[in-house]
Order: structure tokens, then sequence, then C-alpha cells
């Protein structure tokens, strides 16, 4: 898909404390515009390479970062082995058929002591749990949770169990892009009735930082 304005053109602000600052080669799965790389390559002084399906987008990330694969990551793909300090998966796993398979692949891409950087969507985000508690409903939408290229559904839990199934140890996650405050009484209501069970369901995606297990 070619539409280079069905994704905005992000830097991804809020992952990127998330790359260690002494990483020196970091690839970007699904790197979209590049605009993440470009960002931390202004940063800090760092390698990037992605790799992005979509020709458009392909296109606009090869003048912004080092390297830039035009294609669907594969066992195929021409990358260096055990190379890269850090390989990022903001919000692209979940369009994958098996992020596990993935997850397993790009170990040998990983250098020594490398981190995975990942970002997925929160399942339980409370505008998602009260469309479906309320509206009885799981309408598909051009982006957000249910956005209909999404083929995996992740909470904080089935994904930390995800990275440990693949032989990973998360060493951090942190919700991101907290977005639950409304003018709705009922909500308010609950979040302070109920503020310890619901904090999960304040954050949009869950950040994850981990390193692959010897």
């Amino acid at each position: 898909m070619d539409n280079l304005t069905q994704y905005p053109d992000s830097p991804r602000s809020e992952m990127q404390r998330f790359v260690p600052i002494h990483a020196r080669r970091l690839l970007d799965v699904g790197c979209h515009t590049g605009a993440f790389g470009l960002a931390l390559k202004q940063r800090q002084d760092i390698e990037v390479w992605g790799v992005e399906p979509s020709a458009g987008p392909a296109g606009v990330a090869a003048t912004r970062i080092d390297h830039v694969l035009a294609e669907v990551l594969g066992a195929d793909s021409k990358l260096p082995d055990a190379y890269f300090d850090v390989i990022v998966f903001n919000d692209v796993l979940e369009h994958i058929e098996s992020p596990w398979d993935m997850l397993n692949l790009v170990k040998r891409w990983l250098a020594p002591g490398g981190v995975l950087v990942v970002s997925l969507p929160n399942l339980l985000h409370i505008d998602n749990l009260e469309h479906m508690l309320f509206e009885r409903d799981f309408r598909y939408e051009g982006r957000g949770i249910r956005d209909r290229t999404h083929l995996r559904f992740f909470t904080r839990r089935s994904a930390l169990r995800m990275f440990g199934e693949c032989g990973y140890t998360v060493s951090a996650t942190a919700g991101i892009n907290e977005s639950w405050w409304s003018s709705s009484l009922p909500r308010r209501i609950a979040f302070r009735v109920f503020s310890r069970w619901l904090e999960e369901c304040k954050p949009q995606q869950f950040a994850f930082v981990a390193t692959r297990d010897t």
C-alpha cells in the first residue's frame, strides 16, 4: 500500500527513549518514511537500516536513513548477521501473521547484547473496552487498535508471554500514549474507584525492551 497518508510521518518521540544512547547500529522493521530513524540520527551517532514493503514510504525513508530494503522482511533479506545493537518494531508485529516466527527470525541479525524495542497496541485500552462492552461490537477502522490490517491483538500480559515463548527476557515495559480522560462522569468515577484495576486500560500502546536469552 503506497498511501503516504495512511499512517503519520512521525518520529515516534515516545519510543526514542527506549533506544540506548550507546547503540551504534539499528534496524527499524516497518520503518515507513524513516522519521524515527532520522530523529535518532540527529540525536546520536547511529547507523540506521530500515525495512519497508510499501514503495512510496520506502522511497522517502531512503533519503533519510542509511540503508532501506523495500521488501517484506524474510529469511532471504540481505542483512548482516549479528550486526544490530537494536532491532525496532514500532507497531508492526500486530500486522504479521506470525509475530512469533518474526521474533525468532530476527535473532540472526541481533548483535550479542543487543535489544529489541517494540511497541504494541493495547487491546485493553478503555476506548476499545467501552466500544466492545457497550456497543457489543468490534468495528474495524482505518487506524488505531482496531486497524483493519491488524492480524494479531495483544494485552500487556499476552505480549510478555509471546516474548518469553520466543526466547527473550523483557527488561523494561511501559504504557505509552495514555489517552483515557473523558468528560464522561461514569468513566471518571470508574477510574477513581477502580484505579488500580484499570491502570492497564490507560495507555493506547505498551513499549517493551527485550534481550535474547543466552
